[in-house]
């Protein structure tokens, strides 16, 4: 038996020379090995998956909301050249109305001063006095502009930019073109006539209505 061979280790297990067999490595180590490189790759999958459903249930989100004021600003509000208020078409001129000029002060004379100027004005003149007992020296302001329901959006607001501060009141009264010019005890003067005609156009004027439009920012 040679040194070099092991004990227990005879016959054809005798080792001679200075050859040594083989020894492999065991397959499960390999194995392991194996498993613990695919699990990592399975975990890597698994959390970039999770990491792209958090972005689409989170970062859509705030891409819909990045996106929110682009929209807004797609979106214009632009006037339509052929939309006006229903007030500039049936609004009366001067002409078509007539005012009855009631006196509720203590000053006489007032009453006429006043018709005669808006007569001047264009307006049509009915009765002229003092106010009756419902009004006289009962009225603080300026004045008021009595007329029918009708007329809250035709010849009161025409008349009204003759006199500012002027109450506008309405009654049962059926005729709507003609309406009642009360002066109370606030009054000084009819409106300047340049100021109640810059008024009265722009009251006359047609007011676009406003319109939504797509345009690009």
């Amino acid at each position: 038996m040679s040194m070099l061979t092991p004990p227990g280790m005879g016959g054809q297990y005798r080792i001679t020379g200075d050859k040594y067999p083989r020894m492999r490595r065991p397959r499960g180590r390999r194995r392991l090995v194996f498993a613990v490189i695919a699990s990592v790759a399975a975990l890597g999958l698994i959390g970039w998956g999770t990491l792209q459903l958090i972005d689409v249930f989170t970062g859509g989100g705030d891409k819909a909301s990045a996106a929110g004021p682009k929209a807004d600003c797609a979106a214009k509000t632009s006037p339509s050249a052929t939309a006006t208020t229903t007030a500039a078409k049936t609004l009366p001129k001067p002409g078509q109305i007539t005012v009855n000029v009631f006196n509720a002060t203590p000053r006489s004379g007032l009453a006429k001063e006043t018709a005669d100027e808006l007569k001047k004005r264009g307006f049509r003149i009915g009765d002229v006095g003092n106010a009756a007992d419902a009004y006289d020296k009962k009225v603080k302001g300026p004045g008021i502009l009595l007329g029918a329901k009708t007329a809250s959006g035709a010849a009161l607001p025409v008349l009204n930019t003759q006199l500012s501060g002027a109450e506008l009141k309405t009654d049962g009264r059926k005729k709507a073109s003609e309406v009642d010019l009360i002066i109370g005890t606030g009054y000084s003067a009819l409106t300047k006539k340049e100021d109640a005609d810059k008024a009265l156009a722009v009251l006359a004027k047609p007011r676009p209505a406003p319109s939504t439009t797509k345009k690009s920012c």
